[in-house]
């Protein structure tokens, strides 16, 4: 029982310390952050198999170390122009109801700690982008910097999520 409690109270104690913990990068001049607890891990580009009649947001598949998953390119998903890929993009791979998911990005800038007073509620659009609501958790103020705060198990639909899982092959999943 002893082991238990205490194991109990590092898990506590993990999640407190990631609490306010975000991961920021760019996109096309713009800062984001996503809860460093959604991310499994930081790729540079590799090789993607482009999948047919996919979005065109989703870019194909990669193979990380036997895993296959997709990568969404963040600029076309938030209706950005698309930009050539440099040294400084990568990929963000998160964990969203239990697959895998990687996120290509202009580059990532730091984790860094956002306190809850720190964040503003999303800002109420009237016009037709109830999807960008969906996935915009907030607005966070750091030193000089304006950070849109995302819900990386938003930023597809629940439409979209399917239709991006069906791409990947069966024996992958």
């Amino acid at each position: 029982m002893q082991d238990t409690n205490n194991t109990q109270a590092v898990i506590n104690s993990a999640n407190e310390e990631m609490k306010n913990k975000y991961l920021t990068f760019w996109t096309d001049g713009q800062i984001f952050g996503v809860p460093i607890c959604d991310v499994v891990q930081i790729i540079g580009l590799q090789e993607i198999t482009p999948v047919p009649e996919a979005p065109s947001y989703s870019k194909g598949i990669i193979n990380l170390r036997g895993n296959i998953f997709p990568v969404i390119d963040v600029r076309l998903r938030f209706h950005k122009p698309e930009a050539e890929y440099d040294e400084r993009t990568c990929i963000i791979v998160t964990n969203i109801n239990n697959s895998y998911f990687g996120f290509i990005v202009d580059s990532v800038d730091e984790v860094t700690n956002i306190e809850e007073s720190e964040i503003s509620p999303p800002p109420s659009l009237s016009i037709t982008s109830s999807s960008y609501n969906a996935y915009l958790t907030g607005v966070g103020k750091l030193k000089d910097k304006v950070v849109l705060l995302l819900d990386t198990s938003k930023i597809l639909s629940e439409e979209e999520f399917e239709t991006v899982q069906r791409s990947i092959p069966p024996f992958a999943q």
